[in-house]
């Protein structure tokens, strides 16, 4: 990563690690308490408005180590969680319901609550994890604040480190993406590739989901409630359609920026939120909440890339990319199956190409200003004034 001085990134670096089989149910059980604990810790910080540590620590912290059973660092450490969950939740205009805390995990704070040795993480309690396995390329970096997660029968660490943002180069171009329900297309008006979404893979795994719910309901009575194999059968399709479209996304956003930095591209993507709100007015179904899924988690993606890797990037917006001709920005006529046509200038393509030319031109008028049309005619001096 070059470095430069554009101020600093958080990153989180996860790890799996394995506690010793003695510790283990002991150490399953601190993390338990630690999550009712957090949820406490939550609802009275919310109702009391405690976001001082100092107001937290009087409304909280024997009842944490004394109901709950916490260790005085970790009670310190989860009503501090709480704060911050807390602020988050109070800060968003479009907040739901109050959080809750599901998976069994606690935070730890370094060098207090935690401290990594060779290959062997030693948390507060006497717990010492062996780490399986981490990114190393982070490990000159000072660690920071870590939480420690039990899912799916695994020990997860992740641990926080700042490192210095990369200086942003000066583009030579533009590198264009368009997303629709089955490809994303990247490009400009020299390379175009293409990319399978995974919204149809994910959608299979949602559907056994729901039919396995409906297989066991009746208009009376939902039986699969109470039959917890069913219960977690339901579960594991939900999270496994959730993981196919997060590993896609994941991997398409990386090879994104990894090009656009090869060839010294800024990345230009258009602003997709009130495509989102217009998605949500739709029929609840699956395949709806699967792109909406998709595309906020790739817009999230892809600016973390390129604020990672000193990539610029454009938001531009997407109003009629895919209908106005990029040539004389005329409206475009279809001509086939997903070909459109101008009757002006006679340009044709195919619609997601249309759509990047469109997201290309707009990226390059807000970078660089008003641009002369791609096509416009030569200029002839017809008037002269000698």
């Amino acid at each position: 990563m070059a470095l430069g001085c554009e101020g600093l990134l958080t990153l989180t670096i996860k790890m799996r690690v394995s506690p010793e089989p003695s510790l283990f149910k002991e150490l399953v059980s601190l993390m338990k308490r630690y999550r009712e604990a957090l949820n406490h810790a939550i609802k009275v910080v919310i109702e009391n408005k405690a976001l001082s540590l100092g107001k937290a620590h009087k409304l909280l912290y024997s009842v944490l180590k004394e109901r709950y059973g916490l260790p005085s660092k970790v009670a310190q450490d989860c009503y501090r969680e709480a704060i911050a969950i807390a602020k988050s939740w109070l800060g968003n205009p479009n907040r739901g319901r109050v959080p809750r805390a599901r998976t069994p995990r606690i935070w730890l704070t370094h060098r207090y609550s935690y401290r990594v040795r060779d290959s062997y993480v030693e948390i507060l309690g006497g717990f010492r994890l062996r780490i399986i396995g981490w990114d190393m390329r982070y490990d000159n970096y000072p660690n920071g604040d870590a939480i420690l997660l039990f899912k799916d029968g695994k020990f997860i660490l992740g641990i926080s480190k700042r490192v210095l943002k990369p200086a942003k180069y000066i583009p030579r171009g533009i590198l264009a993406v368009d997303i629709n329900e089955r490809q994303i297309v990247i490009g400009n008006g020299k390379i175009e590739y293409r990319f399978e979404t995974a919204v149809r893979r994910a959608l299979h795994y949602k559907q056994l989901a729901e039919n396995l719910q409906k297989r066991y309901s009746s208009p009376k009575y939902n039986a699969w409630l109470r039959r917890r194999g069913i219960v977690e059968r339901r579960r594991y399709f939900h999270r496994k359609a959730r993981n196919i479209v997060e590993d896609c996304v994941k991997k398409v956003s990386h090879t994104i920026v990894s090009l656009a930095k090869q060839y010294q591209y800024a990345v230009a993507r258009e602003d997709l939120t009130n495509l989102v709100e217009s998605l949500r007015k739709l029929p609840k179904e699956h395949r709806v909440s699967l792109l909406i899924l998709s595309y906020r988690m790739l817009e999230h993606w892809i600016d973390w890339q390129c604020e990672k890797n000193g990539v610029p990037l454009i938001v531009v917006d997407p109003k009629n990319t895919s209908s106005t001709c990029p040539m004389c920005s005329s409206k475009l006529i279809e001509n086939g199956y997903r070909r459109l046509r101008c009757s002006r200038c006679g340009f044709e393509a195919n619609r997601d190409t249309v759509a990047v030319l469109n997201i290309e031109k707009r990226a390059l008028i807000k970078m660089w200003g008003a641009l002369t049309p791609l096509n416009a005619p030569q200029m002839t001096d017809v008037a002269p004034n000698r």
